[in-house]
């Protein structure tokens, strides 16, 4: 028998459908009669016959006729909402699909494994995972580890041992013994009690990002969790079920408390819940539309979903993957303004570079080489002023290896630190098979990931200041020899007078995000938790100032090609000409 989830006001309801010849407009009347028979003032309805409403899909959000038989309109157990006609939008709504909907209606289940072992998982692993590129499986050590680690556990529960976490309460309760019989209980009120973050839930791919790192830390054995509950923990990222994850409330110590207590919160089939197929809706009914169960949580297992930086370093991975991606395009945009301002190309010599070998600073003189060789592939501007008495460029040009470099290096840096995080046991208290006991510490502080990701967010920012300033050259009449604001027609077009502005207005935006949030700690937990990392911040604002720079550039990029329109009918190199031919499939020229 067919059966649909039915969103009415804020309530969800399994309609069930014996025939699957009713219409669209029965479900809605149906799913609306429910709604009423279960509201004590019949949710201010007389009868369901006064009732106007709408009926659309959670996925797509597409609205459906009403005539439409149900076996055409919906698949089985697919997510609808009906819209009550006169209904205004209360405060709390959450929308059934987040930001970038289009991206997720055709979702499709990936086909390819990765195989996770806690101890080999890389940035760029781990970003292919939140884009929904694989699904995941233990290898068969991980799996032993797992089983090892669960039953040390259990020793301690027979046994009745004083554990904190397991057989205690958490922070400033931890010398509270907790009787067997609540064990538990303990776990679940855990998690629910930690759930209280705020702010927009994370993304699909941020998300998915998160669980997938924390399936990745129980795999490495010191977490006390069941194979069992792990398994069921996979089977739910495999079907991108998403719990709603607030993007605020982590100070980062003792781990991301707030956010991975909501992931958790979701597991167990509470709060709410994502996937391609419902969009939002309660969690438990989201789980059961594929086929899944909530998780019961047996002793020390809410602890083990719930202890742990994976918040900021999952964000952190994202961070580091598309700064080293914009670092790379960010010497081809810079390569190209040259170009249209007619620079020399002798400041990236081999010898120059050799005698202060920083190894970012070696590698991007090499690029710019390998863009602006006019030997290999000649460029008709360069030639076009290979006499003229110009000695040396702006710094924003000369010195683009020392600059651009240092960011490569930073980097580097960062990704090293980032790649041993995500591979870490971040637990407390950790669990060691091998001597058959429990050891408290503090693995969950997140100083290493915070420190590096806010020197990333001040290492990658200098790629927008130094952008924006060669934006400048680039519309200044007196400094480019182009037309002011690379437009013919000044005056009646104002061309990149305010794309510069733009630019400028998120350079200064990045200055005030660079401040390092690890700078900061306040006390909390009674004084237990005394010194805080506060990561959580400093990954969301390096990835909001890796967007600004990513605009930055993507302005350089245009007023780039925009100005060598000017030049015309000289060339560039063929690498740079290829990269103006891309650009120009997308974007005209501004007359």
């Amino acid at each position: 028998m067919p059966r649909y989830t039915v969103h009415v006001r804020g309530e969800w309801l399994a309609v069930p459908c014996q025939d699957a010849q009713l219409t669209v407009g029965w479900l809605g009347r149906e799913a609306v009669r429910r709604y009423i028979k279960n509201k004590p003032d019949n949710g201010g309805f007389a009868s369901v016959d006064n009732v106007s409403f709408l009926v659309r899909r959670c996925k797509g959000l597409g609205l459906l006729d009403h005539e439409d038989p149900l076996e055409v309109a919906l698949e089985d157990n697919e997510f609808v909402e009906v819209v009550i006609e006169g209904d205004a939008m209360s405060s709390d709504f959450i929308p059934s699909q987040p930001e970038g909907v289009y991206l997720y209606s055709k979702y499709r289940e990936p086909e390819k494994y990765i195989a996770l072992d806690g101890d080999s998982l890389t940035t760029e692993d781990l970003v292919n995972l939140g884009k929904g590129h694989y699904k995941i499986k233990l290898t068969p050590t991980a799996e032993k580890k797992v089983q090892n680690s669960r039953e040390v556990i259990e020793s301690i529960v027979k046994e009745k041992t004083v554990v904190y976490g397991i057989t205690t309460g958490f922070g400033k309760f931890a010398r509270t013994v907790i009787p067997v019989s609540k064990l538990e209980e303990l776990q679940v009120n855990l998690v629910r009690s930690h759930s209280s973050g705020v702010g927009k839930p994370l993304i699909p791919e941020r998300c998915r990002m998160l669980l997938a790192l924390r399936i990745n830390v129980l795999a490495k054995g010191y977490s006390g969790i069941s194979l069992e509950t792990l398994k069921q923990v996979i089977e739910v990222f495999n079907a991108s079920c998403l719990p709603y994850v607030p993007e605020k409330g982590t100070v980062g110590a003792s781990g991301d408390l707030a956010p991975l207590s909501h992931l958790a919160l979701g597991l167990i089939g509470e709060g709410k819940m994502w996937s391609p197929k419902s969009g939002w809706a309660d969690a438990k009914y989201v789980l059961a539309a594929h086929g899944l169960k909530p998780i019961v949580l047996k002793p020390k297992e809410g602890l083990a979903l719930i202890n742990g930086t994976q918040m900021i370093t999952s964000l952190g991975c994202e961070a580091v993957e598309r700064a080293s991606a914009i670092a790379r395009q960010a010497d081809i945009v810079a390569s190209l303004t040259l170009e249209v301002l007619k620079g020399t190309t002798k400041a990236f010599d081999t010898d120059i570079h050799a005698v202060r070998p920083h190894r970012g600073q070696v590698e991007v003189a090499f690029r710019f080489r390998s863009l602006l060789d006019s030997d290999h592939h000649p460029s008709e501007i360069a030639e076009s002023h290979r006499f003229c008495d110009r000695v040396q460029d702006a710094y924003t040009l000369r010195c683009c290896p020392q600059i651009h470099g240092v960011v490569n290096d930073t980097i580097a840096f960062v990704k090293n630190i980032i790649t041993t995080e995500i591979n870490s046991a971040t637990d407390n208290p950790m669990v060691f098979a091998s001597r058959g006991e429990t050891v408290s510490g503090g693995n969950f502080h997140g100083e290493y990931p915070a420190k590096a990701l806010d020197y990333l967010a001040i290492g990658v920012h200098e790629l927008a200041a130094i952008s924006e300033r060669r934006i400048e050259r680039l519309c200044n009449p007196s400094l480019s020899e182009l037309p002011a604001f690379l437009v013919a027609e000044g005056g009646l077009n104002s061309g990149f007078m305010i794309a510069h502005c733009t630019a400028a207005a998120l350079v200064s935006e990045n200055k005030a995000l660079c401040h390092p949030s690890s700078v900061d700690s306040l006390s909390t937990s009674a004084a237990t938790e005394d010194h805080v990392s506060m990561g959580g911040w400093a990954a969301r604002k390096a990835l909001r100032v890796i967007e600004h720079v990513e605009q930055v550039l993507a302005i350089e990029l245009l007023a780039a090609c925009q100005g060598i329109e000017f030049l015309r009918p000289l060339k560039t190199t063929t690498p740079l000409e290829k990269v103006y031919d891309l650009v120009r499939s997308v974007v005209r020229f501004g007359k």
